[in-house]
C-alpha cells in the first residue's frame, strides 16, 4: 500500500522555525491521487493531537494552539505537504506524524513520524 515520509524535524530554539515535509511514496502515486492531508503530532504519554489540515483545494484547519504560527501547504507537483513552523515554543516538542488520504477515499497512509524538540 506504501506510506508517506516525514522529513524535516530536528532541534531548534523557542522562538525558531522549521519545515516539516510530507512526501507520498512511489506506490502511493500509483494509487492514485492524494486528497486531504492531515498533520498530528503525539508527545510521549499523551495522546495524539491533531495539528492542521488541507484538503484535495487546498483549503486549510489549525488546531487553536497553533494558529497564527504554522502554515500547510502542498506542491501536488512534487507530491509533498509541507508544514511550515514558526514561533516555536517548548509546548511544540513531540513527533510529528503526516497522514494522507486517497482522493478516492480507499488508502489510508501513515508515516513513521519526525523528531522535533523546542529547547527554551
Amino acid at each position: 500500500q506504501g506510506q508517506v515520509m516525514e522529513s524535516g524535524g530536528g532541534v531548534v530554539q523557542a522562538g525558531g522555525s522549521l519545515r516539516l515535509a510530507c512526501s507520498a511514496s512511489e506506490s502511493m502515486i500509483s494509487n492514485g491521487p492524494i486528497g486531504a492531508v492531515y498533520w498530528y503530532r503525539r508527545v510521549p504519554g499523551k495522546q495524539r493531537e491533531w495539528v492542521a489540515s488541507i484538503s484535495a483545494g487546498s483549503d486549510t484547519k489549525y488546531a487553536a494552539s497553533v494558529k497564527g504560527r504554522f502554515t500547510v501547504s502542498r506542491a501536488n507537483a512534487e507530491n509533498t505537504v509541507y508544514l511550515q513552523m514558526d514561533r516555536l515554543q517548548p509546548a511544540d516538542t513531540a513527533v510529528y506524524y503526516c497522514n494522507a488520504k486517497s482522493y478516492s477515499g480507499i488508502y489510508d497512509y501513515w508515516g513513521q513520524g519526525t523528531h522535533v524538540t523546542v529547547s527554551s
